[in-house]
């Protein structure tokens, strides 16, 4: 009887410790900075059990019946981690294990965007942010060094499409929408629009920019006026500590382009400074032979110093200074640069200078306090063989925001100034009138974590400007992670636009004879969503990423212009709505030194107030995108990407063919030097194959919309020192 009773205490024994129950509690950090990560996943190797940690970064795991398990975390961004905890040797099981999770190296500079105003990481934003980090910014810089403007075209949902062939000025497209409904920041400080029409992002080098943020759709909210199909935000480079960045670069094509640049910048304990200075030298080149320039001739320099002032490790002030003077010429090619030819030429000489100023004071952990501004002069002076104008357009903005980071909830409140100046110079024979705009704005904005893998932000804004009246412009956005590899956001907002007479659409040539605009003419006003679903995923040795978004903007009371017997042309409201809807298709993939890009775009834009011709001009149905990319031994790299533009509508409702676009580059690095050869247009496929853009005597040409390249195929070969 008592060897049975202690038989039977054993066995019970044994059965108590088979299914004892643990506990496991974890912290997730960064361990660069210490900040816990939320939104991190965990994944049991045993028991098919997973997690995403809470707000403070924290996540526990209960009733664990295993003896020995493994927990996998990772985050995007950041090197994945595995630990094996063996609950025999655990006596404390009411603490938390700390994880301290490395960046990836690659990821360093493009997991803060800042044109959220919080500073949250990309993954952790409901409001969707596509970010060109500084790895793409940086290549650019050796294949177009002297516009970002090529670099933007290749984001899918974007189109660039030349509007000028003697100017070569070039139309940004966002969702189908005309570049004019398209919002472009440089450090969150509207810098660009109005009188200086196109020209102003074809102005921006990649090799003075740390990365570029996109936000598609109605973003009016965020910023103010103009952001209809959605903003660009260029993010300055700033200074490192103890790093002193020396760089000169040469770049050289096969159509006549020179570029070159040198960037500096350092940083001690309490001073530090950037300093870009850069130029491009253009000749003129007829490449299809029928007499008039399809590149023109450009002379630029631009030059951006700023000092870097940190009074104490809380604050830091920054000082800029930013000029860009341009001279651009196209035309019949015996007429440019002979001012009393007769034949036609087109003559833009032009002039910028900014002086931005900002104060950053983070009063504790939770708490910041944002004070920045700028002040722009603009002066351009248009002369053609019939017709000149020269004119100025100052602006200023200033804004002061609050910050504060709470468990749950980070909030900003803000005010901002506009004013917008244009004033044309005598001799004048324009009938455009000069005005001056000055508009405040009032915003809040919560992005309030309702659950680890729930989160909302709430914006509201509050423009008010003299003549046109208040504008209250709500904004929602949520995020929702339904496991560790799926996510989806969904977000709606409202945008406006005030009016104006110029536009990329309009020759330079019939600027006098556009009438000032008429006082029944109303602000344009959208309301748009978006909504998207990513899966990210390592997939054996390969990281896969597949996003699917859809996109619909409607624009209430579109400003259109018309022409009347006498060739005046005024601008009015339709009577009707303009529309974009659509969706985003790509995946990306990335295996060892491999890297393959897949993206489609479907876009129909339309006109609702024009049933004779409905479908919005140069906005193409579908799109198609490859990138293929590929690193190698010894200092290589190569990449082709290539895309099918499908046919688009053009003004007379006439349509053209799809084309095929393609491009391939070769990089090599050895230390202190990177060499890029690149060709675009490899397949030279030019719309002048295709029909004559150009009738009409020399002395008054009349110019066929431009629905495709016209320069060619271009090869380059830059060179960058590294001192």
């Amino acid at each position: 009887m008592k060897k049975i009773f202690i038989t039977a205490i054993a066995v019970l024994t044994c059965h108590a410790c088979l299914f004892a129950q643990h506990t496991f509690k974890a912290i997730v950090k960064d361990s660069a900075t210490g900040e816990n990560l939320p939104g991190a996943s965990v994944i049991m190797n045993t028991g098919k059990r997973n997690g995403i940690t809470n707000t403070e970064g924290k996540i526990v795991f209960k009733n664990i019946s295993e003896v020995s398990v493994t927990f996998n975390f990772s985050h995007t961004g950041y090197n994945e981690f595995a630990l094996t905890v063996d609950f025999n040797s655990v006596t404390d099981t009411s603490s938390f294990t700390i994880i301290n999770l490395v960046k990836k190296q690659k990821d360093l500079d493009e997991v803060i965007v800042s044109s959220s105003r919080t500073e949250s990481r990309i993954e952790n934003l409901p409001t969707k942010v596509e970010v060109l980090g500084a790895e793409e910014v940086t290549e650019e810089g050796g294949i177009k060094p002297g516009s970002l403007i090529s670099l933007l075209g290749d984001v899918a949902g974007i189109q660039t499409q030349q509007t000028s062939a003697s100017s070569a000025i070039t139309d940004l497209r966002i969702q189908g929408l005309q570049g004019k409904y398209t919002q472009i920041l440089r450090d969150g400080l509207p810098l660009f629009g109005g009188y200086s029409g196109g020209l102003s992002i074809m102005q921006i080098p990649p090799a003075d920019i740390k990365q570029v943020e996109i936000i598609k759709g109605a973003s009016s909210t965020l910023y103010g006026g103009g952001a209809i199909a959605g903003l660009i935000n260029l993010v300055s480079k700033t200074p490192t500590i103890g790093k002193f960045e020396k760089s000169f670069l040469l770049n050289q094509t096969t159509l006549n382009e020179t570029n070159s640049n040198i960037w500096l910048s350092n940083r001690n304990k309490n001073v530090g400074f950037t300093f870009y200075t850069g130029g491009t030298y253009q000749k003129a080149k007829d490449v299809d032979g029928d007499g008039y320039s399809d590149i023109p001739n450009i002379k630029s320099i631009f030059i951006h110093p700023r000092l870097f002032i940190y009074p104490t490790t809380k604050q830091t002030i920054s000082i800029g200074y930013n000029a860009v003077i341009e001279d651009r010429e196209g035309g019949y090619m015996s007429a440019i640069g002979n001012k009393n030819s007769a034949n036609y030429f087109n003559k833009n000489k032009s002039n910028r200078h900014t002086i931005e100023a900002e104060w950053e004071n983070k009063m504790s952990q939770h708490d910041k306090l944002l004070i920045k501004g700028n002040t722009t002069f603009f002066n351009r002076q248009v002369t053609t063989n019939v017709f000149g104008m020269n004119a100025n357009q100052s602006q200023v903005f200033s804004e002061a925001s609050y910050v504060h980071k709470s468990r749950y909830n980070d909030i900003v409140t803000g005010v901002n100034f506009y004013a917008d100046n244009f004033k044309k110079k005598l001799p004048d024979s324009t009938q455009i009138s000069n005005y001056t705009r000055n508009t405040m704005g009032l915003f809040l904005q919560d992005d309030w974590r309702i659950h680890p893998k729930f989160t909302a932000e709430a914006g509201l804004r509050w423009d008010y400007q003299k003549q046109y009246g208040n504008y209250f412009l709500p904004r929602l956005s949520l995020l929702y992670r339904i496991n560790p590899f799926l996510t989806t956001r969904l977000g709606g907002g409202l945008g406006y636009k005030l009016p104006a007479v110029f536009s990329n659409e309009i020759d330079e040539r019939v600027y006098k004879n556009i009438l000032p605009l008429a006082a029944s003419v109303e602000s344009e006003k959208s309301a748009g969503i978006n909504w998207d679903i990513n899966f990210k995923k390592k997939i054996g040795e390969t990281d896969v990423t597949i996003n699917q978004s859809f996109f619909f903007t409607n624009i209430n009371k579109p400003i259109i212009y018309s022409t009347d017997v006498n060739n005046n042309i005024s601008f009015s409201n339709a009577n009707k709505a303009l529309s974009t809807k659509g969706f985003e298709t790509y995946v990306q993939t990335h295996y060892d030194v491999w890297e393959l890009y897949l993206g489609y775009v479907y876009t129909y834009a339309k006109k609702m107030y024009d049933d004779q011709h409905p479908y919005l001009s140069l906005s193409a149905r579908n799109k198609f995108a490859m990138v293929l990319a590929k690193e190698f031994p010894k200092h290589f790299r190569a990449g082709i990407e290539a895309a099918y533009t499908d046919k688009q509508y053009l003004d007379d409702g006439s349509t053209t063919p799809g084309y095929l676009f393609g491009a391939a580059m070769v990089r090599y690095d050895i230390p202190h030097f990177t060499f890029v050869l690149n060709c675009e247009n490899l397949f030279d496929y030019r719309q002048t194959k295709k029909e004559m853009i150009v009738s009409g005597p020399p002395t008054n040409p009349i110019f066929r919309q431009l629905w495709a390249p016209i320069d060619g195929r271009v090869v380059n070969l830059s060179m960058q020192i590294h001192f």
